[in-house]
């Protein structure tokens, strides 16, 4: 998978229906497919991102978007919330941003004399963090627990948030000004990091194109909802019947152990992140209308699921090395199942 991801060439939906499939599976990867298209009404040239984040949303599953300034980061997870009929919340992250302030609090209420927990905007179905890396490691921690247990614990009492429940983060490129990278333990809360490119000449064209014929990136009411819980519900079902084949489940955990072994990583891949390289594979292998995973799956999930699971050790950074690069050569070396 390339930057940031190649799922767009096979087009989900259109194969002979699964055997397993029931109608409401087949509905809902019909919904999800169609979302593409409202998405492009305002976002140009994105397809493999929009994909990327439809698979997380079947493996209940946190995106990370990480691209420069004006790639239209937000405006992507705008036009994808309305897409959902979902409720959708947006914190935009700043320095001075404080815990409660994504959390909620407990607020003092002088009609009863009591305490009152006021929820925080991360009670939603779809969460955008803008610019999450832009406020301090004490906030950016505020979301640990909501991220993994689906939960907020305000003085010591445990809320649950709804279901589903995914964070959509936007970061810049942690090298510009006023950024704090974000914790190996939090990246890793993260199912999938993929990256916004800016768009190619023939899509930049396109995009002025659209603002000279009057487009508002504010007014997304040509944007309409296509897909709801209850697609995501049958979806997800869906998913977790697709085969695994012992030798791909071999092929999954040898690709995660080659980046424990590489000599340009310090960090190599968790447990953790090759059962999220296994999920990837298996809600691409529904979207793409099969009922198996091959290995091609998981090769076409592994650098964006893989990507901010591991790091570089100094020396590799200095010679240039990058993430996707030694996924790359792991890909390339690894023996593929036949």
């Amino acid at each position: 998978m390339n930057n940031p991801v190649e799922l767009h060439k096979e087009e989900p939906g259109g194969a002979a229906p699964l055997p397993a499939d029931t109608a409401e599976a087949r509905d809902a990867r019909q919904a999800l497919t169609a979302l593409r298209g409202e998405v492009a009404k305002a976002v140009v040239g994105q397809d493999a991102v929009v994909t990327g984040l439809v698979i997380a949303l079947l493996c209940r599953g946190h995106v990370l978007l990480e691209g420069v300034p004006g790639t239209a980061k937000t405006l992507l997870v705008r036009t994808l919330s309305r897409t959902l009929d979902l409720d959708f919340k947006r914190v935009q992250f700043t320095p001075d941003l404080m815990p409660g302030d994504v959390t909620g609090s407990l607020v003092y209420d002088n009609r009863t004399a009591e305490f009152e927990f006021r929820e925080g905007p991360v009670f939603t179905n779809l969460l955008l963090a803008d610019e999450i890396n832009r406020t301090p490691p004490k906030t950016q921690a505020s979301l640990l627990e909501a991220m993994e247990e689906r939960q907020v614990s305000v003085e010591g009492v445990p809320r649950p948030l709804p279901d589903p429940f995914v964070v959509c983060a936007t970061q810049n490129p942690i090298e510009y000004e006023g950024t704090y990278p974000l914790p190996e333990a939090q990246l890793d809360r993260f199912l999938l990091k993929l990256t916004v490119p800016v768009p190619s000449r023939e899509d930049e064209i396109a995009v002025l194109q659209r603002h000279a014929e009057g487009f508002d990136p504010r007014d997304l009411s040509q944007v309409r909802a296509v897909a709801g819980a209850g697609d995501l519900a049958a979806g997800r079902q869906a998913v977790r019947a697709i085969h695994v084949d012992p030798k791909v489940t071999g092929y999954v955990v040898d690709l995660c152990r080659a980046t424990r072994q590489s000599p340009s990583l310090h960090l190599g891949v968790s447990p953790r992140g090759a059962t999220a390289l296994l999920a990837t594979a298996r809600a691409w292998a529904w979207l793409s209308g099969r009922d198996y995973v091959t290995p091609d799956d998981a090769k076409a999930l592994a650098r964006p699921t893989l990507r901010h699971r591991v790091q570089l050790r100094p020396e590799a950074e200095l010679e240039g090395a990058t993430p996707d690069g030694v996924l790359e050569g792991i890909l390339n070396t690894v023996p593929v199942p036949r």
